[in-house]
C-alpha cells in the first residue's frame, strides 16, 4: 500500500450545489466503508481528507448507519477495488504505464496500485485540481492537469510508449452519449495497446441517479449517460475490443465477516437490476 500525501492545511470551503459538491459523497462513502468493512476495504486518507474540507457532513452522518447509505458507501469501495484490480492486471503487461484518471476529483485509486515503476496523471476541472493540489500534493511520479474532459487538449500531453490504462469512477454519467462516445473514438485513435475502464449504470439506474442529485439540490447536471448493453451500444469502431463486468459482484464475492446478508441482496438487484458495470475497453 502507498503511502498517502494528505496534508493538514486550512479546511477548504466546499459549495452547496456545486461541481465540486459531487466530489464529497464517494469520499465520505470510503470513509465510511473504512470504519465499517475493514476486512474488505481500506483507505486511511478519506478520514483525513474530510476533516481538511469545511463541509456540513451533518446530513450524512445522520444516514450513515442506515442499510441504504451503508450500501452506498460499499457501492464507492468496491468500484475502487473493481478498478484496482483491472489496473494492476494491466500492470502486470506493462509495468513503466501511466495511469490516468479522468475527472479524478479526490480520488487515489491509482496509487493503490503503485508498482514502484508506474505514472500517475490526474485531470480534472481548473477549481478540481486546485483543491486537489492543496490537500493532495502530487508525488514524484505525478502531474495534475486542469482541464475539461471534453476538450482533448489535455491528450497532448501523454506519453503511451510504455503502455497507459485511463480509468473514470462516476465521471461518465454526467456525459452526453455523444460526449462518450466521442471520447472514446478518439482516444482510439491515438492510443494503441491502451484501454479505458469506467462504471456504468442502466437506464433504470440513471433514474435513480436523478432523483440522488435533485435529493442533493444538485440541478446543473446535464447529460446523464448509461448503457443498457455495453457490448452493442459502444459497438463504435473495429479499433476497440468491449468487455464488461458485474459493478458489485463482479470482481469480489463480498464473503467477508462483517458484510451483512441484506447488502449482499442488494447488490445483486443492483448487478441485475440497475444493470451496474464495469466496462472495460481494449485500444487495438
Amino acid at each position: 500500500m502507498f503511502e498517502k500525501g494528505v496534508i493538514f492545511i486550512n479546511k477548504l470551503h466546499i459549495a452547496r450545489n456545486s461541481i465540486q459538491e459531487t466530489l464529497i459523497v464517494p469520499l465520505y462513502g470510503r470513509k465510511i466503508c473504512s470504519e465499517k468493512f475493514p476486512e474488505l476495504y481500506s483507505d486511511p486518507s478519506a478520514n483525513q481528507l474530510c476533516n481538511n474540507l469545511d463541509y456540513d457532513f451533518s446530513e450524512l452522518e445522520r444516514k450513515k448507519n442506515s442499510l441504504l447509505y451503508e450500501f452506498g458507501a460499499l457501492e464507492a469501495a468496491m468500484r475502487q477495488l473493481d478498478f484496482i484490480w483491472e489496473i494492476k492486471k494491466y500492470l502486470e503487461k506493462y509495468p513503466y504505464a501511466t495511469i490516468v484518471n479522468l475527472g479524478c476529483g479526490l480520488d487515489e485509486t491509482g496509487k493503490f496500485c503503485d508498482n514502484g515503476l508506474c505514472k500517475f496523471v490526474n485531470i480534472d476541472f481548473p477549481d478540481v485540481i486546485s483543491l486537489r493540489n492543496k490537500l493532495i500534493p502530487p508525488s514524484p511520479r505525478e502531474i495534475n492537469i486542469s482541464c475539461d474532459l471534453k476538450n482533448f487538449c489535455w491528450m497532448s500531453k501523454l506519453n503511451n510508449k510504455e503502455g497507459i490504462i485511463f480509468f473514470a469512477a462516476g465521471v461518465f454519467h454526467y456525459f452526453k452519449r455523444s460526449e462518450v462516445e466521442n471520447l472514446l473514438l478518439e482516444l482510439s485513435k491515438k492510443y494503441k495497446d491502451a484501454c479505458i475502464i469506467f462504471d456504468t449504470v442502466g437506464k433504470f439506474g440513471i433514474k435513480l441517479m436523478k432523483t440522488t442529485l435533485k435529493n442533493m439540490n444538485i440541478s446543473n447536471v446535464k447529460g446523464l449517460f448509461y448503457l443498457d448493453n455495453p457490448k452493442r451500444e459502444l459497438n463504435l469502431s473495429n479499433n476497440i475490443k468491449i468487455s464488461s463486468r458485474p459493478y458489485m459482484l463482479g470482481y469480489y464475492n463480498m464473503k467477508c465477516r462483517n458484510i451483512k446478508i441484506s447488502h449482499r441482496i442488494l447488490a445483486k438487484l443492483c448487478d441485475a437490476i440497475l444493470k451496474m458495470n464495469i466496462v472495460k475497453i481494449d485500444f487495438i
